[in-house]
């Protein structure tokens, strides 16, 4: 079975029971959240094996994330219990259209407290893949340079990387900072999966074919570009290729899409899918996700999976 290490933070989520403003609401429903979790949950359902890297408090929230990590068979072997920090929450409003308000209450939590010393404790001969996300970077100056470490032993180790910007703008004071962190990353990886606004706003373009021409110069060997309800493109240096989106008549949630989108490429790359596959894949699960309420209630198995490209 092919294994996947993911390093982030783990979150309880939050989310309004009804439709009123975050200041105005009355109730919340428990769930979790994270991107790198998301991205485990759905591989797993897909029957890979994940070990994901975190910190979680010693309090009830942490606890309720243990519990979904075995309920959804999610390595724990490099997590870690902090006694003296609190497992990091995420508010969000419930939303009839458009994106949802969040929050995040995640400033010195445990996973913020992670040091590049975590990463020495990985046996990285386990692993067919790493996939971090910009998420990190944007957390602490410990988790920063944590992530650039894996990196570097990644690549020592000569694991696939893959890489989803992910950008929460909120997280950093600067938004140049975040461009140039975030670029170096990115040129540091195997593949990339940014957005296409996310692209823009880090390399100060605007045409797509400029975007990956410009990723391909930063050494980056593949470039899979999110391009919103129209679909998503791959580029590397022999081609490129677009698939459209599915269409989705009801979008409940679009918070999760990215991350089901990851987890179509990654589990791509690892049954050794066509680009085209690949894309369509990925395409599938996104859209199958924004038709749900959770971050990651909707991630398919893989029955499922096949069961809405066959029909769509």
């Amino acid at each position: 079975m092919k294994k996947i290490l993911l390093v982030g933070e783990a979150m309880m989520l939050l989310t309004a029971g009804g439709y009123d403003s975050l200041d105005k609401t009355k109730s919340y429903i428990c769930s979790v959240s994270g991107a790198e979790l998301n991205v485990c949950v759905g591989l797993t359902r897909l029957g890979f094996k994940c070990e994901y890297m975190t910190i979680l408090g010693n309090d009830p929230f942490g606890k309720q994330l243990l519990n979904f990590f075995e309920k959804e068979k999610i390595g724990t072997k490099y997590l870690s219990i902090d006694n003296g920090n609190k497992t990091g929450i995420q508010l969000k409003a419930r939303v009839l259209d458009g994106d949802p308000d969040i929050h995040y209450f995640r400033k010195n939590s445990a996973a913020s407290k992670i040091t590049k010393e975590y990463i020495d404790k990985i046996d990285f001969n386990e692993f067919d893949l790493i996939h971090i996300t910009g998420i990190p970077l944007g957390i602490s100056e410990s988790f920063r340079q944590t992530i650039y470490y894996l990196i570097k032993k990644a690549k020592e180790n000569n694991k696939y990387i893959t890489f989803d910007p992910n950008l929460r703008l909120q997280m950093w004071d600067s938004i140049d900072e975040m461009k140039a962190l975030v670029n170096y990353v990115s040129s540091n990886a195997n593949l990339i999966l940014p957005g296409i606004n996310e692209a823009k706003l880090l390399l100060n373009l605007e045409n797509i074919d400029d975007i990956a021409k410009k990723y391909l110069e930063m050494g980056i060997e593949k470039i899979i570009i999110k391009d919103g309800a129209k679909g998503s493109h791959y580029y590397d240096k022999e081609k490129h290729l677009f698939v459209p989106s599915f269409k989705v008549e009801h979008i409940v949630d679009t918070v999760g899409a990215g991350d089901g989108f990851a987890v179509g490429i990654i589990s791509s790359i690892l049954d050794n899918l066509s680009e085209e596959e690949m894309l369509t894949r990925a395409n599938a699960i996104g859209a199958i996700q924004i038709q749900h309420q959770s971050d990651n209630e909707g991630l398919p198995t893989r029955k499922i999976l096949e069961n809405f490209i066959l029909n769509n």
